[in-house]
């Protein structure tokens, strides 16, 4: 009897721990929403933070704050500045989505450098000028968040044909149209 305890205990502490090191996807809106946006985006694409900055506030006033939808922002890194930043964005762990709006409303003062060293300075700097609290190191070599980022990207190639960014995908199917937030509100009030 007090073996199978023993065991039980062991077990339900095991899940408990699994579930506090579960990486939580950045979402925004209602997560029971209808409508379910997926962003496969690369943090340094200058196309994705034009979205992040003509699109998504509408996208977030209209559907997402009023709880007809949710977006999930995914990451597929173009380059391994991308691949860094995609993993200190996910490094707080809690799903917030500041520090990922803050990396794309400010692009251009960490996006630049002429090896990878120089970009992660970058990065470190700016994150520390914008108040931002992560271990950078801890979070760059964080093998739990570097295979979330990764196989964000391998499911939006394998699943959803994502070969450019941003991707959007509405509802499990892929938005085919030029994103720009005219021809997403249509595609979103058809499902309303």
């Amino acid at each position: 009897m007090k073996k199978i305890l023993i065991i039980s205990i062991f077990f339900f502490l095991s899940t408990l721990s699994a579930q506090a090191d579960e990486i939580k996807r950045i979402l925004v809106g209602n997560k029971d929403a209808r409508i379910s946006i997926i962003a496969f985006e690369s943090l340094t694409c200058s196309h994705c933070a034009n979205f992040h900055k003509d699109v998504y506030p509408l996208l977030k006033k209209e559907y997402l704050d009023t709880g007809l939808a949710k977006i999930e922002f995914r990451h597929f890194p173009l380059d391994i500045a991308a691949f860094n930043a995609s993993k200190i964005s996910q490094c707080k762990n809690d799903g917030n989505p500041r520090i990922l709006e803050s990396l794309y409303a400010n692009q251009q003062e960490w996006v630049r450098g002429n090896s990878v060293e120089e970009a992660n300075l970058n990065l470190q700097k700016f994150l520390l000028k914008e108040g931002f609290e992560v271990d950078f190191e801890s979070c760059l070599n964080n093998k739990q968040i570097e295979d979330f980022v990764l196989n964000d990207r391998i499911d939006g190639a394998k699943n959803f044909k994502v070969n450019a960014t941003p991707t959007i995908i509405i509802n499990n199917e892929k938005f085919e149209k030029t994103l720009n937030y005219k021809n997403l509100k249509k595609a979103l009030e058809k499902l309303i």
